[in-house]
């Protein structure tokens, strides 16, 4: 096993399904299959769902499939959810599951009240920068291999909110610019800013995290701190 940094070039390990599937149960999340052959988890009140997409051929972010989609309601008796993130394979899963535990410990998980702004002094205290000519909605690891940055929200990506010209909050990896991507998550325009900002500190956080296997090309720019 390795024990590796940074945590946002370190992949899944292959076993974002797993890792994401026990923490849920392990919170009482309950789970079942659906007709397209995904996986659909519920939290205990049925206000929030996570979805296994791979089996179905879900649609792509960055040119990678997007694994897990996640959203919320405001109302357990309601059918339209108020927004939705999705993730790609490759993400930390490290990342995803803090996401969702602080989903899970909200009482009101489909509104939030801080501004854009917690999600850049997260990645600001962690030491990543803002950009130069965006400062208020862009911010990059130092390294420059990966990004997080409130754009336009991309085809497919679906919110309460219909309006054409919403933003979001969208991140990634990449080895160098024009590489491919190693992952991608994109933020509906109605997700709490507050729980962008806990995947944000998660993605950023400094300390070493064990995996099994590496994605390829990045064992240069990995720190591996122990093998055994």
């Amino acid at each position: 096993m390795y024990w590796v940094t940074p945590r946002h070039l370190a992949g899944d390990d292959g076993a974002l399904a797993e890792q994401v599937s026990d923490v849920l149960t392990a919170i009482d999340w309950r789970v079942w299959p659906t007709a397209r052959n995904t996986l659909l988890h519920l939290s205990p009140d049925g206000s929030c769902g996570a979805e296994w997409l791979l089996a179905s051929n879900p649609f792509q972010l960055g040119g990678l499939p997007v694994a897990w989609q996640v959203s919320a309601r405001s109302r357990t008796d309601s059918v339209m959810v108020e927004w939705n993130a999705y993730f790609t394979i490759g993400v930390p899963y490290e990342a995803l599951t803090d996401f969702l535990l602080a989903l899970d410990a909200r009482s009101a998980p489909h509104k939030g009240f801080d501004g854009p702004d917690v999600v850049l002094a997260e990645l600001g205290a962690r030491g990543w920068f803002r950009d130069a000519d965006r400062p208020h909605t862009t911010a990059f690891d130092p390294g420059f291999a990966a990004s997080i940055s409130l754009e336009l929200l991309p085809p497919l990506v679906q919110d309460a909110d219909p309006r054409p010209d919403q933003l979001g909050w969208q991140a990634w990896a990449e080895l160098g610019l024009g590489d491919p991507y190693l992952w991608c998550a994109s933020f509906s325009a109605s997700v709490p800013h507050d729980l962008v900002a806990v995947f944000a500190a998660s993605v950023a956080a400094p300390g070493p995290v064990p995996r099994h296997t590496l994605p390829a090309g990045t064992e240069d720019r990995l720190r591996i701190l122990r093998r055994s």
